[in-house]
């Protein structure tokens, strides 16, 4: 049995009618929306099952405890990443984000430092700050790889004077789309292990790996025991909307998972559990079908930004669904802007918007190396895609183009 291409099922017109979601509602009808992380997908036919089904007995009472979900994403672990998670060290929470705060709880106080390789992921700016933590970035190399001498230098200033610190680990890496190695992961692990700092490491994206490359888990590599990670089938399964996300702990880390308030767990929903479930279990002939077309959509981004964009620099992810554009050579000014505040109406981001009718993330958003970039999400029809580049193309300045 086959699947078709989970992308090149609904048409622009469908999705507008369709979708009720913001991704389809945060522009006006004329503009393209290619920015927030969800797809342009039909849902695998397993994970629809399972929701169906369970309405169907009346099976949506509260979330029992993560040993299902725990076990489901093992058995993908193994098949997909040669890695067995200790599922006695795992603990369902309502999303990745609340999960990573509810971590960093339990592994610094209010005031600490939390270490992050910028740009990246807005909300990582936001919530910790929210929790009463400082941020200490360490930016990516020009190749938008760990700089393994600056985090060195992030984990020392972040430790000074005797403070607790973590490292927010975001793998693989949005918005540039990099895959960090076995090597890279066991050199942030010795560093973390020198100067005392806890890593913990959003690994949402694990899913969406091209072919010929491997998912490297934090906590598989030689050092990681210490660290904490949080996993979910959201990003993968296009699933953002049945919020629900497990957290493991290396097993030097078990004791400090056990302090996890009980109630935590409260907050995830039991069918977005059972989605989750069916996903990891039942879902991966359609992620590869998924994969497939998304492998599609990088390399014709690429085309399509050396024919319409050829001033815009973009390199061709490793994973994820997302395309980090450099349009610093358009020469439209990014006003400064604060890390994690989502915006939609400066820079690049709104002169796309405006003269274009494409709607992107703003890369001031995502910290100190965002400004003149944009975010865009390729989890789309070509027809769309290819829609939006010409559109972005037409719209740029003579000069430029």
């Amino acid at each position: 049995m086959t699947v078709a291409n989970p992308l090149e099922q609904l048409t622009e017109s469908a999705l507008r009618e369709q979708r009720t979601s913001v991704k389809w509602h945060a522009f006006p009808p004329d503009v393209l929306p290619l920015w927030v992380a969800e797809q342009d997908s039909v849902l695998a036919e397993p994970v629809v099952r399972s929701v169906v089904e369970a309405m169907q007995r009346g099976d949506t009472g509260y979330v029992a405890s993560g040993q299902g979900y725990a076990e489901a994403l093992a058995s993908f672990a193994v098949d997909r990443w040669g890695w067995s998670p200790d599922i006695e060290h795992t603990a369902i929470v309502p999303d990745v984000m609340i999960g990573v705060t509810e971590m960093l709880r339990l592994v610094t106080e209010p005031g600490d430092n939390v270490v992050v390789n910028c740009p990246v992921y807005p909300p990582f700016y936001s919530f910790v700050r929210s929790m009463d933590r400082t941020i200490v970035e360490s930016a990516l190399t020009a190749e938008h790889r760990l700089d393994l001498e600056d985090l060195d230098r992030a984990f020392g200033e972040a430790t000074a004077g005797g403070k607790r610190a973590a490292y927010l680990l975001c793998s693989p890496h949005n918005p540039t789309g990099t895959l960090h190695t076995a090597a890279e992961l066991e050199a942030v692990a010795e560093l973390a292990a020198r100067h005392g700092v806890r890593v913990v490491a959003d690994e949402i994206h694990a899913p969406l790996v091209y072919p010929g490359k491997t998912f490297v888990p934090f906590l598989s590599v030689p050092g990681g025991e210490r660290g904490m990670s949080l996993m979910s089938a959201s990003k993968g399964w296009n699933l953002a909307g049945l919020k629900s996300a497990l957290a493991l702990a290396g097993p030097e880390a078990a004791a400090d998972l056990a302090r996890l308030p009980e109630e935590v767990g409260h907050g995830a929903s039991h069918v977005a559990v059972t989605a989750h479930v069916a996903a990891y279990r039942d879902g991966g002939m359609w992620l590869d079908a998924l994969l497939d077309g998304l492998d599609a959509n990088r390399h014709l981004m690429a085309n399509l930004v050396a024919q319409h964009l050829p001033g815009v620099g973009y390199r061709v992810p490793e994973a994820t669904y997302l395309a980090w554009l450099d349009c610093r050579s358009l020469g439209i000014a990014d006003p400064p802007a604060e890390p994690g505040l989502v915006t939609l109406s400066v820079g690049p981001a709104n002169f796309f918007a405006q003269e274009a009718k494409v709607g992107l993330s703003a890369g001031t958003a995502f910290g100190t190396g965002g400004s003149g970039h944009v975010r865009l999400n390729m989890a789309t029809s070509q027809a769309i895609l290819t829609e939006a580049l010409e559109r972005m193309g037409r719209a740029t300045p003579p000069a430029f183009s």
